[in-house]
């Protein structure tokens, strides 16, 4: 009775941690996926969880007399933040170089560690360029810890369907990989409206299927080549630090851009929306840290100006195109996979961005004291546009996939009136929050954008 006593007396959200592991004990691991520990940083958190299941597992068998079903719960560590993610391979490491925790993945897991990286926030604390940078490095710093153990990785990648989220083409994704990260293996996220678009009907499920195993298998018989010069990595790396210092300059050094944000964009208004599993915060602070990488990336799709996915890229560009580098950046385009999908899926998103309807926005919702602000950031847009085809040497965004460049195209006769519309019913909802028809209309809006862009957050 003690025992149950001390129990009840636990804070109820140690309990429902605990409770959760009770029945994950009791069901068996079969029925059940992975355990991922969000934000991971440290070795500890992955052996926590295994403390717990070890002590859930004694206590059930206990209750039921007789041994629990299947085994324990694959643990697995998400790095999700740029620091985490530097931090990864050590973490990686520090658990292996544990007798115990290595016996443990040997005797339960058949050998075989899975780790996850996230995309969503590594990329709204960053920019897009140094999460891609940092993710890369991440993984090869993880495959390189488990090598050195003899435990075989399977990485899963925690990508948004926006390319702000690290989404993009499945296919060129994989292959862009680093060496040794994909060997037969490979799992990751696909968000709720890409579900539906991918996996809808039979027929596209099937073709989705064949291009992951194509890549999976490409990607572990032929892996993609490394940076043929270590002066290639430097050069990113040194992209990477102007890149992040110019995004961060912006998004929390500048003390007017949060409430630009929440003025030139419909975040504010996103709460009205019954959709989503999750707040669009982690917790009650208003400012950019903590809000959560969807709405963020969602709210900036919306106005067509999808920020996350460039802000800093150009600088970063630039400043290597002045030091005399040019030649080597389209010489890293064509040799090496990892940058060339990098720069291509920015030109992908330099192909939906409008700087006409990104201008309508702020000229219609944005006080008149930020509007400077707006200004910067539209000619910040001018700026990637022109180094990132400097580097890929195309007159045009998407100039080698004119089969995309037409289909942007064809949306815009029926995207462009939507986002009139939208700017317009925001002007008249933030005049009276309670029309209720003002939100409905607002609502069919946010669709139709969605859908014409092709994401969400």
């Amino acid at each position: 009775m003690r025992h149950r006593t001390d129990f009840e007396r636990v804070a109820p959200d140690v309990r429902e941690v605990l409770d959760t592991l009770r029945t994950a004990a009791e069901l068996g691991s079969d029925s059940f996926g992975a355990y991922v520990i969000s934000m991971a940083s440290n070795a500890s958190d992955v052996l926590a969880v295994e403390l717990l299941q070890k002590d859930a597992r004694l206590a059930a068998s206990g209750e039921l007399g007789r041994a629990c079903p299947g085994g324990t719960l694959r643990v697995v560590p998400l790095f999700e933040t740029v620091k985490d993610l530097r931090g990864a391979g050590s973490v990686i490491r520090k658990l292996l170089s544990i007798d115990w925790y290595r016996q443990h993945i040997i005797k339960n897991h058949n050998g075989h560690q899975e780790v996850m990286v996230g995309y969503s926030d590594s990329g709204k604390d960053a920019g897009r360029f140094t999460a891609a940078w940092e993710l890369y490095k991440a993984q090869e710093d993880i495959v390189a810890a488990c090598n050195e153990y003899g435990i075989k990785v399977t990485l899963f990648h925690g990508r948004g369907g926006s390319i702000g989220r690290g989404g993009g083409p499945t296919y060129m994704a994989i292959q862009s990989q680093p060496p040794g990260s994909v060997m037969g293996t490979l799992r990751s996220t696909e968000q709720g409206e890409m579900v539906q678009a991918k996996f809808g009907l039979p027929q596209t499920a099937v073709r989705q299927l064949e291009i992951y195993t194509t890549a999976v298998l490409l990607a572990t018989l032929r892996p993609p080549q490394l940076p043929r010069e270590e002066k290639w990595r430097n050069l990113m790396e040194d992209i990477s630090k102007i890149s992040c210092q110019c995004y961060r300059n912006v998004v929390y050094e500048n003390p007017e851009f949060l409430s630009y944000f929440h003025e030139a964009t419909p975040q504010s208004e996103l709460g009205f929306l019954n959709i989503g599993s999750r707040p669009t915060r982690r917790k009650s602070s208003t400012g950019i840290g903590s809000l959560r990488a969807i709405p963020w990336v969602f709210a900036w799709t919306q106005t067509r100006f999808v920020l996350p996915a460039w802000l800093g890229v150009g600088a970063g560009l630039k400043g290597a195109c002045e030091k005399g580098q040019t030649e080597e950046l389209k010489a890293m385009y064509k040799e090496w996979p990892f940058f060339q999908s990098t720069i291509d899926l920015i030109e992908m998103v330099l192909g939906k961005a409008d700087i006409p309807i990104a201008k309508h926005y702020d000229e219609v919702l944005v006080s008149q004291k930020r509007q400077e602000l707006g200004e910067q950031l539209r000619n910040e847009l001018i700026t990637t546009g022109k180094f990132v085809l400097a580097v890929s040497g195309h007159e045009k965004p998407q100039q080698n996939n004119r089969s995309l460049r037409k289909l942007i195209e064809s949306r815009l006769p029926f995207l462009n009136p939507i986002n009139m519309l939208q700017v317009e019913i925001l002007k008249r909802l933030r005049c009276d929050d309670d029309n209720l028809k003002a939100r409905d209309a607002l609502l069919i809006t946010i669709n139709g954008i969605a859908a014409g862009m092709r994401n969400t957050g």
